[in-house]
């Protein structure tokens, strides 16, 4: 029997290892069962090559948990090692001081390099044995323990089969690892997906002898596929493996490339409703079917986080603990492959499926406004695919029915950005040249501006998901000679130009008198009052908020900084008064001042109700005053 120390320059290797190695303690089974699977990939590739002879038996790993003696057990059937290896890799741990240690190794990938996993094994456990028997049947069987110190024992002991057998009796603060369902949240977690069957077993637990034994893992995942073997079928399935409650996803983008760096994976395109909630599911990210981490927001590009799925690369960096992402020319590398692959993915689909793809938009929109703000590469290719939905306007679809009878189906109309351009040429340009995009945040409250715009020959567009505010702003700046104004930003008359010389059939003193009788005060807003010269069949009065401190309070609701200034602050209203409209005519002749006042205050409340200003006591004051007024 051979006794000694582990070769390390200090004694406090091991505390520092149990502190610093890893960030979570549950950590360690993933180690031990990563081992053991590299150790029967590593016998299946000699057995290839014809350099381990005879036959493999069943190549599975085993974690069998005994409560009672309070040991966790990790078996495999692989490779296994000599004497001499394990003197080499479990004794020689050569590092100069637990000092440079941390200061050399705290930010490198050393796992895999220095073998460090197996060490993992004494933040729970207070000895840890190991029994191993190498492939090479010449080879004795060899027994090695450890307390947690420099101490070791290394001895020959009775031939066993081959590979390695782990025995960790767990220390007392590490009782939770003594549970059953503990051990199997961890394995589901972290080795769902690993190449060689894993079977748990309880010792506590009772089997019946007909009952079937079950590995916890699918060794062979869809990513590992070719494409071409898959079907729809396939991809859902996997979906729901991976998001059991989640709904059928949109579509996917199978990721495969060896060169110049090795990724694979699925990305799934989820449904997500207009006002999204936080997302629970979120990409996995794995590294040779293991799982690292599902933070991945520096492989991921950002406006992508939405997304569902996997991603598998070796070529991946992690830190000690494999928690976080370091700094690397290849995640930036991979960055802009997946951001490539799913502009690729999109057109393709805009290009075939175009009625498909303008169905799927509510949910698509989200990705493709965000992708456009914060990647160039993806705008270039984006400015394609993007779609606006007209907010008036239908497409009739004719339907064959199994009965062969035909039906018109009507669906939203959309454009493309350079589609939209071509539809308004003509009349959606300004004074300074720029094209002018007249959209809408809430078609059912802004119905009446639609039309009115609609009746002047504009088209306007759908822009009311969360993330338009921000969009519209970015894309004045991106997209050349562009302006967007939001339907109920002005009267019609002045959307596109604003027109000062409207001729009005008042005279000067009835307009002032008109205006004075709608100069009141409104709480919590700031109310500026015009009258002008519109058309006999506009509205006595529109309410408008001015473009730029609308823009101003949607970002601030959102965002801070600047912007959360202007949240603060009453909203900006322009009451319009069409002094064409005969109604004035019949109200500046009325003697009764407070009947005047009553049917004016009416009128601005109607134009206030369709801006949803109206609210609280001044709703309630109104429909008092409306009921007064059909005494």
């Amino acid at each position: 029997m051979q006794k000694g120390q582990i070769r390390v320059q200090t004694e406090n290797i091991f505390p520092i290892i149990k502190k610093f190695l890893y960030s979570d303690h549950e950590i360690f089974l993933r180690e031990l069962v990563s081992n053991a699977t590299d150790a029967t990939q590593k016998l299946k590739t000699l057995s290839s090559i014809g350099e381990a002879k005879g036959e493999l038996g069943d190549l599975r790993i085993d974690v069998v948990l005994n409560a009672k003696e309070k040991t966790l057990t990790i078996e495999d059937r692989g490779v296994g090692m000599s004497r001499e290896e394990v003197d080499k890799y479990l004794n020689q741990v050569a590092f100069s001081g637990a000092e440079e240690f941390l200061s050399k190794y705290k930010d490198a990938n050393i796992i895999g390099h220095f073998g460090l996993g197996f060490y993992s094994a004494f933040m729970v456990a207070e000895k840890v044995e190991v029994i191993t028997q190498s492939y090479n049947a010449d080879a004795a069987t060899v027994y090695w323990s450890c307390d947690g110190s420099p101490e070791f024992e290394l001895y020959e002991v009775e031939k066993k089969q081959r590979g390695t057998k782990i025995i960790l009796h767990v220390n007392e603060e590490s009782k939770e690892f003594l549970e059953a369902g503990r051990i199997k949240s961890i394995l589901e977690k972290f080795c769902k997906f690993l190449p060689i069957p894993i079977f748990f077993t309880d010792v506590a637990e009772e089997k019946k002898k007909e009952e079937e034994e079950k590995s916890i893992n699918n060794t062979n995942p869809i990513w590992v596929k070719k494409p071409s073997e898959l079907t729809k079928e396939d991809y859902e399935k996997f979906y729901r493996e991976l998001y059991p409650f989640g709904e059928t996803p949109l579509f996917w983008i199978h990721l495969n490339v060896d060169y110049p760096f090795n990724l694979t994976g699925i990305l799934y395109f989820p449904k997500i409703k207009q006002s999204y909630e936080i997302q629970k599911d979120k990409i996995q990210l794995y590294s040779n079917q293991v799982f690292v981490t599902d933070e991945v927001k520096d492989i991921v590009p950002e406006f992508l986080m939405l997304l569902h799925g996997v991603i598998d690369s070796p070529d991946i960096p992690l830190n000690v603990s494999r928690s976080y992402l370091q700094g690397d020319p290849n995640v930036r590398k991979i960055n802009n492959h997946i951001t490539k692959k799913v502009a690729d993915k999109l057109e393709e689909i805009f290009r075939n499926e175009r009625t498909e793809f303008e169905q799927k938009w509510e949910s698509l929109g989200l990705f493709v406004k965000y992708g456009m703000m914060t990647d160039e590469k993806f705008l270039e290719k984006a400015n394609k695919f993007l779609v606006m939905e007209d907010a008036v306007n239908k497409t009739s679809t004719t339907i064959t029915k199994e009965d062969g009878t035909t039906e018109e189906k009507s669906t939203a109309k959309f454009y493309t950005f350079e589609e939209y351009k071509t539809a308004t040429e003509a009349l959606q340009k300004n004074k300074e040249g720029k094209h002018v995009i007249v959209y809408t945040t809430d078609p059912v409250q802004q119905d009446a501006y639609i039309q009115a715009a609609h009746a002047k020959g504009y088209v306007v567009v759908k822009m009311e998901t969360l993330v338009d505010a921000a969009f519209i702003n970015n894309m004045e700046m991106k997209w050349e000679n562009v302006h967007f104004v939001r339907v109920d930003a002005d009267i019609v008359d002045n959307l596109i130009d604003k027109q000062e010389n409207n001729d009005s059939v008042l005279s000067k003193n009835e307009s002032e008198e008109l205006k004075k009788l709608f100069e009141f005060p409104v709480n919590d807003l700031h109310v500026t009052v015009e009258v002008k010269g519109l058309n006999n069949d506009a509205p006595p009065v529109v309410a408008t908020r001015p473009e730029f401190m609308r823009r101003m309070k949607d970002m601030g609701a959102v965002g801070g900084g600047m912007a959360a200034f202007y949240a603060t602050m009453p909203d900006e209203v322009t009451l319009t008064v069409n002094g064409n409209h005969n109604i004035y005519q019949t109200l500046l002749k009325e003697s009764d001042i407070e009947k005047k006042e009553k049917q004016i205050r009416n009128l601005a409340d109607l134009a206030l109700l369709s801006q949803g200003l109206l609210k609280g006591a001044e709703l309630t004051n109104f429909i008092n005053r409306s009921v007064d007024l059909m005494k």
